[in-house]
């Protein structure tokens, strides 16, 4: 599996626990989604979750049909993975990532390197210079709501061409590109793939994100198609929405 409960995490930072009002993941979160998307449940619990590589897994996020309603980021002493759902049910999330990485440069190994250049000069250490150095971590926890079963089923950017002139000559690209495709999608059964350009529904154009989203509209319960382009190569798909 991708992911893993985050039962060793759970034993690993086993602090007391933080007030609501110092809980971290409030005071340093950050919504990343204008709509006020939450669950679709009612009262959700949310699954708490120990990432792996964020990139990766915010992919796999998208395309198993969640969208990304914010994240925390911080750097802390030891704090209990509680406090990120605590904060989760409060977004009423459904599903909470969270990555730990230790701080600074104290590990086993950092410490017998610095032996060895002690050795490798002839200098001699303190009981201070290998004194364990108290716990800092950084926190990093996205938090995630399930999506409503899509018409299209696709997550696009829009991208610019940077010119030689610099910044201000910058110029968008055809169409969007695909970023994800939700499983079981309609984009998914038509064969769009991660990576693809798509340029045209029924050969109106798609010049970003928002008219992608009108046109699925306009198309709905419709047979539809998919102008686009894979590997600098045309290509014509079929999707029902």
């Amino acid at each position: 599996m991708w992911l893993s409960m985050c039962l060793a995490l759970a034993c690993m930072l086993t602090s007391q626990r933080v007030s609501a009002e110092e809980n971290p993941y409030v005071t340093h979160y950050q919504a990343q989604n204008q709509g006020n998307l939450h669950s679709l449940q009612a009262n959700p619990e949310p699954q708490l979750l120990s990432g792996v590589r964020r990139d990766d897994d915010n992919i796999r996020m998208l395309e198993d049909g969640y969208d990304l309603m914010g994240f925390s980021s911080f750097e802390a002493g030891e704090v209990p993975p509680e406090l990120a759902l605590d904060h989760g049910r409060s977004l009423q999330a459904d599903s909470i990532l969270v990555y730990v990485k230790k701080a600074g440069n104290t590990s086993p190994a950092s410490k017998m390197e610095m032996i060895k250049e002690a050795v490798k000069k002839g200098q001699s250490l303190t009981e201070k210079d290998m004194a364990a150095s108290p716990g800092k971590y950084r926190y990093y926890a996205s938090f995630w709501a399930k999506l409503p079963p899509p018409l299209l089923g696709i997550h696009v950017i829009k991208l610019v061409q940077k010119q030689s002139g610099g910044e201000s000559e910058r110029m968008p690209t055809p169409g969007v590109r695909v970023i994800a495709v939700i499983h079981g999608s309609s984009a998914e059964k038509a064969g769009l793939q991660r990576g693809d350009q798509l340029l045209s529904i029924n050969q109106e154009k798609v010049e970003d994100a928002a008219t992608l989203s009108t046109l699925v509209r306009k198309y709905r319960g419709k047979a539809v198609k998919l102008e686009m382009e894979r590997q600098s190569e045309s290509l014509s798909l079929e999707a029902q929405l």
